[in-house]
C-alpha cells in the first residue's frame, strides 16, 4: 500500500469515527442531524487534547450498562475527591490519594479505586502510582463539569 492509499484509508476511518458508522459497539440509528459535541485542552498535568462530536440519537442507543458503571463510579464523593485529586496533581500513590480522600484504611481506598480501575477512569502505573487514564481524563472533567453545571455551580 502506498502513502495516498494509506492516507486515504486513515481519513476514510477518521470520517467513520467522526460519523459515528465505525461499526463495532456504535449504534446502527441513522444519522438524525443533530450534534453532541464536547473537547478538552489540559497542559497540567499533562498535556492532552481532547474532541468529540456525536449524533444525540445514535448515543442514546448504546447499552446503558458501560455509561451507568462510570456514572456511578464518578458519583460517589469519595471517588470524585479521588478523581479531582488525579487530574490536579497527576500520579499519586495509594498513601496520597488515602490522605487526600480522608479514608482512615487502605482497604477503603481499594474498595474506591477499583470501582475507578474497572471503569476504565483511573489505572496503576508502572511505579505503582494510580492517575488518571489518559483516555478518560477529558471526558472525566467534562462529566463532573456538566455535573456542576447541572447543580447549578455555575450560576452562584
Amino acid at each position: 500500500m502506498d502513502l495516498q492509499q494509506r492516507v486515504e484509508a486513515l481519513e476514510a476511518r477518521v470520517a467513520a469515527l467522526e460519523a459515528g458508522s465505525s461499526g463495532g459497539d456504535r449504534p446502527a440509528t441513522e444519522p438524525s442531524g443533530s450534534v453532541v459535541s464536547y473537547d478538552g485542552h489540559l497542559a497540567e498535568p499533562v498535556e492532552l487534547e481532547w474532541h468529540i462530536r456525536a449524533d444525540p440519537m445514535q448515543v442514546l442507543e448504546f447499552p446503558d450498562g458501560p455509561r451507568a458503571d462510570v456514572l456511578a463510579a464518578l458519583g460517589h464523593p469519595t471517588r470524585a475527591a479521588i478523581v479531582r485529586q488525579l487530574a490536579a496533581r497527576g500520579p499519586q500513590s495509594s498513601t496520597a490519594l488515602q490522605e487526600a480522600a480522608g479514608l482512615g484504611s487502605p482497604g477503603q481506598l481499594y474498595h474506591h479505586l477499583k470501582a475507578l480501575t474497572s471503569t476504565g477512569v483511573v489505572e496503576q502505573d508502572k511505579r505503582g502510582s494510580y492517575r488518571l487514564r489518559p483516555q478518560a481524563t477529558v471526558p472525566a472533567l467534562i462529566l463532573l463539569t456538566a455535573a456542576s453545571d447541572i447543580a447549578g455551580q455555575f450560576r452562584g
